[in-house]
């Protein structure tokens, strides 16, 4: 049977300085959370009254795939569950993994401009806005296309070992990986 790797991401009602800072995540409160199975083969969108079947996803996964998840999404889940999502979940946070080899964070635009030619197409304050103006379509859309990227550039660092960014002066840098699929 193929593992199902699950990979994920969430938007937030509301910015670290309206939850009081960055040490209350769980004050920011989800407001979409998408995943995409590759056993089930699509994407699945969760509003905050849906957490409780985003966060059973998570927990039957094989491997949950994110970009800054631990310190940022499961931190915004611990709103809603009781779990230690961090201990308790197989996670490759893609962020976390390449900051120990580099040495320094890269955001997923940066790995995905210079690996796949690929932007994306907002941020999370765009999402917060987006909260605010009751358009939860455009955040659904909007995370579902991060969550796209966060797959298509796990899905090229296993392929090829390997994934690029440019560097503070411009420079094309190279960054080895040892993830798999």
């Amino acid at each position: 049977m193929p593992r199902d790797i699950v990979y994920f991401d969430l938007e937030t009602q509301r910015t670290a300085n309206d939850a009081g800072g960055w040490d209350k995540k769980h004050e920011m409160c989800m407001s979409v959370g998408v995943t995409y199975s590759t056993k089930l083969g699509e994407y699945r969108i969760y509003g905050e009254d849906r957490v409780d079947n985003l966060i059973e996803q998570l927990k039957r996964a094989d491997l949950v795939v994110g970009f800054n998840v631990i310190n940022f999404d499961y931190e915004v889940l611990l709103r809603y569950t009781v779990l230690d999502l961090k201990s308790q979940l197989q996670t490759l946070d893609m962020m976390a993994d390449l900051e120990k080899t580099l040495g320094h964070r890269l955001g997923l635009d940066a790995l995905a401009q210079a690996t796949l030619s690929l932007g994306k197409t907002g941020d999370g304050l765009d999402a917060i806005r987006w909260w605010r103006e009751g358009k939860v379509m455009e955040i659904a859309e909007y995370c579902c296309f991060d969550v796209k990227v966060t797959k298509l550039v796990h899905e090229y660092g296993c392929q090829h070992k390997e994934l690029f960014y440019d560097d503070r002066f411009q420079q094309r840098r190279r960054v080895e990986v040892d993830w798999v699929l």
